[in-house]
C-alpha cells in the first residue's frame, strides 16, 4: 500500500492530512539526520493532544519523524515501504498517545513502537532467502570488495537473507549502535537473550557475507 493510496478514514482528519504531507525525506537524507531535542516540551504538546487538541500531534511529528525514518530506513531500502512503516508509526503512536505514562522520554517510547513496526514489516514480508536466484547473490558475495557502495549493497543482501529476529538483532547493535541493554528494553527481550541472537545473527551474516550456506 503506497502513500497514496492509503486509507486514513480511521483517524481524525488533521492528523490524516499531516501524515500525507510529513514524510518528504529521502533516503540520502538518513545520512545527515540530526535528532530533534527531546525534553521536557514535549509534555505540553501530548497533554495538548490529550485534552481534544489533535492538532498539537503536528509537533510531535515534526520533532521526530527524522528520527523514525532513519530507524526505518535500517530494516528496508524501499521507498514506498519506507513511508507506510512510519506513518504506521505514528498512527499507532496517536491512538496509543493516552498509554504514554512518562517514565521513560517520549522518543524512547516512540523508538519502542517504531521497532516493533519494522518487526512486523520484516515478519509479514515474503522471505527473501527463497525468491533471490543465486547467481544474482554470487554477484554481491563471491569476492570481496572495497568499494563503499558495494559493501553496503553486500551487507544489505545479506542481512535480507537473515530470519526478522536476525536482522532486527544486528540493525540495533550493529548499525543502530545500541547497546546490549538498550536492545533490550526496545524489544522487550532479555539481555542474555539478546546476547545468546546476536551471536548467532553475526555468525548466519558471516556465512551469507562469505558466500557460503545459500541454500540454507
Amino acid at each position: 500500500m503506497s502513500v497514496q493510496t492509503m486509507s486514513y478514514n480511521f483517524i481524525p482528519v488533521g492528523i490524516a492530512a499531516m501524515l500525507r504531507d510529513s514524510f518528504d525525506i529521502t533516503m540520502a537524507d538518513t545520512v545527515f539526520v540530526k535528532d530533534s531535542e527531546p525534553g521536557a516540551a514535549d509534555m505540553i504538546y501530548i497533554d495538548a493532544v490529550l485534552a481534544g487538541d489533535e492538532e498539537a500531534f503536528n509537533e510531535l511529528v515534526r520533532r521526530y519523524k527524522r528520527k523514525v525514518f532513519k530507524i526505518t530506513a535500517r530494516f528496508t531500502r524501499d521507498q514506498f515501504e519506507l513511508d507506510d512503516i512510519c506513518q504506521e508509526v505514528f498512527i499507532k503512536a496517536f491512538k496509543m498517545l493516552g498509554k504514554y505514562r512518562a517514565d521513560a522520554p517520549f522518543e524512547h517510547w516512540l523508538s519502542k513502537i517504531t521497532i516493533n513496526c519494522c518487526y512486523d514489516a520484516l515478519r509479514k514480508q515474503k522471505s527473501r532467502a527463497d525468491d533471490v536466484p543465486l547467481e544474482d547473490v554470487s554477484e554481491f558475495t563471491a569476492a570481496p570488495s572495497y568499494n563503499k557502495e558495494k559493501s553496503y549493497r553486500e551487507l544489505y543482501c545479506a542481512l535480507d537473507r537473515l530470519p526478522p529476529k536476525d536482522k532486527m538483532i544486528i540493525v540495533l547493535l550493529e548499525l543502530e549502535e545500541k547497546s546490549v541493554r538498550e536492545v533490550a528494553e526496545l524489544t522487550g527481550w532479555s539481555e542474555t537473550n539478546v546476547k545468546v541472537r546476536a551471536f548467532r545473527a553475526r555468525w548466519k551474516l558471516r556465512r551469507y557475507l562469505l558466500g557460503e550456506n545459500h541454500g540454507k
